[in-house]
């Protein structure tokens, strides 16, 4: 087991250094978050619209920290022993079968025993990132997870153990990194927002996008890049049932450098829409105004 502060970054400036050259441009307040998460070992709830590069942000930190990275996809229904472990019982009933077959069962109670050992256990990425420590832990979109599971959560953000009932308490030396993101579909407890360090990610202005843009597609054309990123603004400007994020203006600009595109025009912008919008009636309300300036600004 590693300390957990070896190798970590000595300041919000030099975190967001680490952060640039992994890919992830990060705004001088996001590295201040990051930063104070790391050194003060605190989860980090990141909340905004979908796209603007929260869970990026969580392989990011895995990146460069040198942390193996455990996510988990909350969604309705969420139950804890889906978040935390399960018995593989398939192994178990092989298990129990290898040992009838042997004639091994003249001790019930040690059978019954053997049947839990840790080799049967099924981690799931709660337990993954405590045993697996110092680790990051990304709990992805907590707002689609029901009330009695974002409970369960803060339970175990409190004091970083688990409890297993034929095993034992998993206890870890070092917490991992929590990184909890939220598109803010409903409203998440206060509770467990005050267990946290919280930031709020917008959209990124014309420029950083630009620079995003240009750090994760250097193959793409300079005047491609700013076009996308202008017109992917334009977008978010309009009543959309979904504004592209930082996400899609990254596949719009693929797309378009795909068909060899070098720069943006409307007809050529109508036939990639789908690479940056997910909704019909996203779609139809764009394109009645591709005709217009939309796409046209240089």
């Amino acid at each position: 087991m590693t300390d957990s502060t070896a190798g970590a970054p000595a300041s919000p400036e030099e975190l967001a250094a680490a952060l640039e050259r992994s890919g992830y441009l990060p705004d001088q307040g996001l590295a201040t978050a990051a930063y104070l998460a790391l050194a003060m070992q605190r989860p980090l709830f990141l909340e905004g619209e979908a796209g603007v590069g929260k869970t990026a942000l969580a392989h990011a930190l895995a990146e460069v920290t040198g942390r193996p990275i455990y996510r988990l996809q909350c969604y309705e229904g969420l139950e804890a022993s889906q978040a935390l472990y399960d018995w593989d019982f398939g192994r178990q009933l092989l298990h129990l079968r290898a040992a009838e077959a042997a004639h091994a069962v003249d001790d019930p109670a040690a059978l019954e025993a053997s049947l839990y050992d840790r080799r049967f256990l099924l981690a799931r990425p709660l337990l993954q990132a405590l045993e697996d420590s110092p680790s990051v832990l990304l709990v992805d979109e907590i707002d689609r997870a029901d009330d009695e599971f974002e409970a369960f959560l803060l339970e175990l953000l409190s004091d970083f153990t688990i409890s297993i009932p034929e095993l034992g308490t998993v206890r870890t030396e070092h917490p991992p990194l929590v990184v909890l993101t939220s598109n803010r579909t409903r409203e998440v407890h206060d509770a467990l927002k005050r267990r946290c360090l919280y930031h709020w990610l917008a959209h990124p202005d014309f420029e950083r996008e630009v620079a995003i843009l240009r750090a994760r597609l250097p193959e793409v054309t300079e005047r491609l890049v700013r076009e996308v990123a202008r017109a992917t603004a334009t977008l978010r400007t309009l009543d959309l049932l979904k504004p592209p994020g930082v996400a899609e203006a990254l596949d719009w600009a693929t797309a378009l450098h795909t068909l060899g595109a070098r720069e943006l025009d409307p007809d050529v912008a109508a036939r990639t829409l789908g690479a940056v919008l997910k909704y019909r009636e996203d779609t139809e309300r764009v394109q009645l105004q591709v005709g217009g300036a939309l796409f046209g600004a240089r």
